[in-house]
């Protein structure tokens, strides 16, 4: 039996409401994909935290890939799963969606945490990038990169000193296949994972001394321009002030996770052998970022930085170009040449080329609008771009509930967005759309 089928027969098909009261006001906190509320199992009065997903091809790998790494004491447990009809008030009818109960984390977030501490010292430090670091290597080893390893997702177990932290959200999760590991891809393949050992970098540094790598503190609640130009060429510095008393084998492993060159990066053991986490020394210097946490505009920056830095990695593995007709291998597509094409009269068409060019083309038109959200042509009205190139990826995936989800949130009216997008965040959300074509494809 696959590990995807035991998922599915371990979602639950009864209503949540026999086992569970849901406080549907009070939210914990808010993920990729909406708020996470409170919910109390009947018979032992025992609080749960409720994440709510549509129930779509991308929540259930989700929710498959968190069940695959949630046996590890550092990762959120899942403790059961439902599918439901849920209506929410602003909502005509009931909609198919996933309840997924998970352990209560009363600790709060990292930077949270830290913020509360008076005497956060570098072995603390220490301590919690060994813990997030054993969660990454769990994660490693089953071949799941996270992919949005950031201080918000990472969580106490509760208030007391030596609380575990604990890795939760897997909404980016992806498992390695080596997408592009082909004879003409292979020089530029790149392990999704070396996105998480850039991340841990950058929450070491941050943990440290309390502002980001790339830019200075001074700038912190507003990101400067030239950030993505330093993130590029790998420009950052100890400023004396808060560096002075941080140990130089702290200082070794940040700079050993913020290599330019992913390959350059350490590996996930590279990390957990490092003598940083694994010091006898007292290391019980208090570290700044205590102090300049309590100021929760300087985090609020932190944290849009790094999200941006995150969703631009995700976006770039997605460069892959589509192989030639005769070379598709893909369920879907051999299931078309069999079937042939149905046009609106009913009538089947046996049509070996039309659905596999089809399915291509949908794809590339998506493609195109990542590209101009990211990479905009100079000399040209971006506006207009982005407008035509949307009409173009809309006329192929109509079909495609997310797509349409997400041009109404995005105030999209069939020719051009009527209010300004935020394009990094289309890119995105277009990206998912993708991943969920291809993989509802390859599952038929």
């Amino acid at each position: 039996m696959s590990k995807e089928s035991d998922m599915e027969k371990a979602i639950k098909e009864t209503s949540i409401l026999e086992e569970y009261n849901i406080n549907w006001t009070q939210k914990l906190g808010a993920g990729i994909s909406g708020p996470v509320r409170v919910c109390v199992k009947k018979s032992t009065q025992e609080r749960f935290a409720l994440k709510i997903l549509f129930d779509r091809p991308k929540a259930r790998n989700e929710v498959r890939l968190h069940m695959m790494c949630a046996t590890h004491p550092n990762i959120v447990q899942i403790i059961e799963v439902f599918a439901n009809s849920v209506q929410f008030p602003h909502e005509s009818s009931p909609r198919a969606r996933l309840l997924i109960v998970m352990e209560m984390m009363e600790g709060g977030e990292l930077f949270h945490r830290i913020s509360q501490h008076r005497h956060f010292t570098e072995k603390q430090a220490s301590q919690v990038t060994k813990q997030i670091a054993l969660a990454l290597q769990h994660c490693h080893l089953l071949n799941i990169a996270h992919r949005d390893l950031k201080p918000e997702n990472l969580l106490f177990k509760d208030n007391s000193l030596d609380a575990p932290v604990k890795l939760c959200d897997f909404g980016f999760a992806k498992i390695d296949q080596g997408d592009l590991m082909t004879p003409q891809f292979t020089p530029y393949y790149v392990a999704p994972q070396s996105c998480d050992l850039w991340s841990l970098g950058v929450i070491i540094y941050v943990m440290l001394c309390g502002y980001p790598p790339f830019y200075s503190k001074h700038h912190s609640r507003t990101i400067p321009k030239d950030m993505r130009r330093k993130i590029m060429t790998g420009s950052f510095e100890f400023p004396e002030e808060e560096w002075s008393q941080i140990s130089e084998m702290a200082k070794d492993v940040v700079r050993k996770l913020l290599k330019v060159k992913p390959e350059e990066r350490l590996t996930i053991e590279g990390v957990l052998d490092h003598p940083w986490l694994n010091s006898t020394e007292a290391l019980d210097n208090v570290l700044p970022s205590a102090q300049l946490m309590m100021d929760k505009a300087v985090v609020a920056g932190i944290q849009q930085a790094h999200a941006e830095q995150l969703a631009n990695m995700r976006i770039q593995d997605l460069k892959v170009s589509l192989k030639p007709l005769h070379s598709v291998n893909n369920p879907i597509l051999r299931k078309r040449k069999l079937l042939g094409t149905k046009p609106k009269d009913g009538v089947y068409i046996h049509d070996r080329e039309n659905g596999a060019e089809d399915s291509n083309v949908a794809l590339e038109k998506l493609r195109d609008v990542i590209a101009q959200c990211i990479l905009p042509q100079a000399g040209e009205n971006e506006d207009e771009k982005l407008n035509e190139v949307m009409q173009e990826a809309w006329k192929y995936n109509r079909e495609c509930k997310l797509l349409r989800d997400t041009l109404q949130s995005f105030s999209w009216n069939g020719r051009g967005f009527t209010d300004k997008v935020d394009r990094l965040k289309l890119a995105e959300i277009v990206k998912q759309v993708i991943e969920e074509q291809t993989m509802s494809h390859e599952s038929q």
